[in-house]
């Protein structure tokens, strides 16, 4: 049976992301039924804490915590009760706690790989400007996937896009590749590219803010 993380991973949901200042959302009712055709045994379930209440108060905010099963394996993320700004909450409204369950449903959605790669500059901090030589443009490919071997990599098009964004982050290259693993930007395999633009594109809005 083919991975459903794979088949969730390749998944491309930019169209589905919605913005909201410098922060990504990913539509929780598209992350639901992208699940459930992946796999339609499927669930989730939202913790109860005390009292049997969806949500925990700490001295540091109120979180929520889901859990989804996919193919038997069961994942659970926890989240803060966010405002609008993403700052904790210690007093939140029930539509608050509501809005913060969806967000947790959907990260937790994201364990079994569907728009994991939307997450992946959360952690990745900024680079500073290493020098001209650092960021040179790779040569675009053709318009089409490359195949070497069993790998398929990236397309012209989308090594143009990602060279665009390097050259307006400033980025160094060579930690770019280094962070993801990769020798040169010509070979970034396909799979990874959404990862890549997603980190990118998140620098850029950073710097824009």
């Amino acid at each position: 049976m083919e991975s459903v993380f794979k088949k969730l991973y390749e998944t491309n949901v930019n169209e589905h992301v919605e913005k909201k200042g410098e922060f990504s959302y990913l539509s929780w009712p598209y992350a639901v039924a992208q699940l459930r055709l992946a796999d339609p045994n499927a669930s989730w379930e939202v913790k109860r804490f005390t009292d049997d209440l969806p949500y925990q108060k700490t001295e540091l905010g109120v979180f929520v915590e889901v859990a989804v099963t996919v193919q038997g394996v069961t994942l659970s993320q926890i989240h803060p009760v966010l405002d609008g700004k993403n700052k904790p909450l210690l007093e939140p409204s029930a539509f608050e706690i509501n809005t913060s369950l969806q967000r947790c449903l959907v990260k937790a959605v994201a364990l079994h790989g569907l728009g994991l790669y939307i997450y992946a500059g959360e952690d990745l901090p900024q680079v500073e400007n290493q020098g001209d030589a650092s960021r040179a443009v790779a040569t675009p490919k053709p318009s089409q996937p490359v195949r070497q071997g069993e790998v398929v990599f990236l397309t012209g098009k989308q090594l143009g896009y990602i060279n665009k964004l390097v050259a307006e982050t400033k980025t160094d290259v060579q930690q770019l590749l280094t962070f993801f693993g990769f020798d040169s930007l010509e070979n970034i395999p396909k799979v990874e590219v959404n990862r890549v633009i997603r980190v990118l594109e998140n620098n850029r809005q950073k710097e824009a803010a």
